[in-house]
């Protein structure tokens, strides 16, 4: 999974809001096609927590078939320890080869029970396990090394960008175990991750514009810093902006460009909304932009 930018596919719905199985079937296939690392379906990108379970299998079900054992394929549970398993036991079933524990559900919680909400879904599903540290929870040294320590937790995706409380988790974690770069548009930060030692990441854009992402990917492998730092400056920069001019739009422009570049992947599921005409038109033009940059176009 270190070895190439990492998917989190969108999930296809109608007009009217329901599942579109068969435009995620093509959405994802084309993603699978530009060889990433692996494919993480039903995450936060692909608005997991809008899924009803039979959705979530539908889904998890069509990105293991289109991956074919070409690439591992992480799904997404979340949600209390309960209904995780629930998430979880699906996956299995639809033949996941791993799992992103997504943030619990609402409320702090202690180290202690951070802890826990892993040991009791490890302790119930056979699948490897990645924790993912965002929102409400990130651990302590002290809490990583009991997590890292549970039978079948493999790694840690961080999206809080403390490069300080990272580097310690690196430093105390056992050979082998697995860090992503799981920030908002990760590309921003790729550069600072690596330097304490966590080059993988999820990338958002490859989810509309895979010419860009592994552009930069190549670009940053090879340290190629001009490029680098043209892509951050001319695109990546200047998306994060418009990104976060509304709650929400992590998602809602990501799957806006998707469907400028005539992906099937509908809108976004309430409490999302799609982005507005000014915004849509402001995207197009980045968009036609960061394609020109590495020779493609819309």
């Amino acid at each position: 999974m270190a070895r190439g930018v990492l998917s989190f596919p969108l999930t296809s719905f109608h007009d009217d809001g329901t599942l579109d199985p068969d435009g995620f079937r093509a959405h994802v296939a084309a993603q699978i096609a530009t060889g990433p690392g692996a494919v993480f379906p039903a995450c936060g990108t692909g608005e997991f927590f809008s899924l009803d379970e039979d959705e979530y299998r539908q889904v998890v079900t069509v990105a293991v078939e289109e991956a074919g054992g070409r690439v591992p394929v992480v799904a997404g549970i979340g949600y209390g320890w309960a209904q995780a398993v629930r998430f979880a036991r699906i996956a299995e079933e639809a033949g996941a080869d791993a799992l992103l524990v997504l943030p619990h559900y609402l409320v702090a919680a202690p180290q202690d029970g951070l802890v826990a909400q892993l040991e009791q879904i490890a302790a119930r599903t056979r699948l490897p396990l990645i924790a993912y540290q965002r929102g409400q929870v990130a651990f302590g040294v002290d809490a990583f090394k009991r997590v890292a320590a549970i039978d079948g937790v493999i790694g840690l995706k961080d999206g809080h960008s403390d490069l300080d409380r990272l580097q310690r988790l690196t430093l105390a974690a056992p050979e082998g175990f697995l860090f992503f770069n799981g920030a908002s548009t990760a590309e921003i930060q790729a550069r600072a991750y690596a330097t304490v030692g966590v080059p993988a990441y999820s990338s958002a854009v490859h989810a509309f514009a895979p010419e860009i992402a592994d552009a930069f990917f190549t670009a940053l492998r090879d340290g190629a810093d001009g490029t680098v730092e043209k892509l951050l400056r001319d695109f990546y920069v200047p998306f994060v902006e418009l990104r976060d001019r509304v709650p929400g739009y992590a998602v809602s422009l990501v799957k806006a460009a998707a469907r400028l570049r005539g992906r099937p992947v509908g809108p976004v599921r309430a409490p999302l909304t799609d982005p507005s005409d000014a915004d849509l038109a402001d995207l197009r033009l980045l968009l036609t932009t960061g394609l020109d940059l590495v020779g493609a176009a819309l």
